[in-house]
């Protein structure tokens, strides 16, 4: 397991459990340091001060307050450390409410919360059940990195998580981004659902990171002073949407076929533009396939009509 994060406990009613707090979840991207383009030389980030114009050492550097344009308040590790957060050194329950209730566009970071010592162990236990079986999420407020935050305690196989959650006003408003009114038909949605039955529920465990191997690939190769591999590229959508309908029907025996179910034809895979051509423009087509069929005949007994009334 990682390192602890923070050490304290979790709070509710006369209940206090000793807890540690662990990140849930670690990051595997690639990063990359900035390099002088024409020597290959390594760019540092040094911490100037503007005033005296050198370098700083970590042990002279503060923090300030930006008032105004031309105003900065200094705040000392001191204050902050004074001010009166009563869950400073808590995760204090507020509330418990239904899973339900909460949206996941408030959620953020999850971190793990282990029982800290034999006495928390019953406590920790009482509390992760008392969860499961209510299908409830505890509503807890804490503080860290000198703020408060607010957050929910869940269960997650047989360990209590705490899953940050973010402050209403931090979500923007979703309002003018959705499509203005659309006309969609009960049949367009029955076979939009039809869709997602035939995709399934796939295990999402078996999903990869494509982009961050191909990436290593690329660096292993380079490191090895060889050529990187050829990436291939990835299809391009065949054909544009004529039938919003028909985009869906083939979509679901595209999808049938892919799990190795009899569809009976070929999908032919279309690009969603989201607009259907109107009847008349159908007719219009089919009129004019007929005359080109037919343009050759016609064309020939209009020559014919015309020779005979000459001889």
């Amino acid at each position: 397991m990682p390192r602890p994060v923070w050490s304290g406990a979790v709070s509710f009613g006369l209940v206090t459990i000793p807890i540690k707090v662990m990140p849930a979840t670690e990051d595997h991207s690639i990063s990359f340091r900035q390099i002088h383009t024409a020597d290959g030389g390594r760019i540092r980030n040094r911490k100037v001060c503007e005033i005296e114009d050198r370098v700083l050492d970590p042990d002279e550097i503060g923090r300030a307050y930006e008032a105004s344009k031309d105003q900065l308040v200094a705040i000392s590790d001191q204050e902050l450390d004074d001010l009166p957060l009563p869950t400073a050194k808590a995760i204090d329950v507020e509330a418990f409410v239904d899973a339900e209730r909460l949206d996941p566009i408030r959620f953020g970071k999850p971190y793990f919360l282990q029982a800290d010592g034999a006495v928390a162990a019953k406590p920790y236990v009482l509390l992760r059940e008392a969860l499961q079986r209510s299908d409830k999420v505890a509503v807890a407020k804490f503080a860290w990195h000198n703020r408060e935050r607010l957050g929910a305690l869940r269960v997650v196989g047989d360990a209590i998580v705490l899953q940050v959650l973010h402050w209403p006003d931090e979500i923007r408003s979703a309002e003018g981004l959705a499509p203005r009114a659309v006309d969609i038909s009960d049949s367009e949605v029955d076979e939009a659902m039809a869709l997602m039955e035939a995709i399934g529920g796939t295990d999402i465990s078996q999903y990869r990171d494509q982009y961050r191997e191909a990436m290593e690939a690329v660096i292993e190769a380079k490191t090895a002073g060889v050529e990187p591999p050829e990436m291939e590229a990835p299809a391009e959508p065949k054909g544009k949407v004529v039938d919003l309908m028909a985009a869906l029907q083939d979509s679901v025996r595209a999808a049938k076929k892919s799990r190795g179910e009899d569809t009976g034809d070929e999908a032919e895979v279309h690009e969603i533009s989201g607009q259907r051509p109107a009847p008349k423009k159908k007719a219009a087509k089919k009129t004019a396939a007929k005359k080109a069929s037919t343009g050759g005949k016609k064309t020939a007994a209009k020559k014919t009509s015309r020779k005979r009334p000459a001889s």
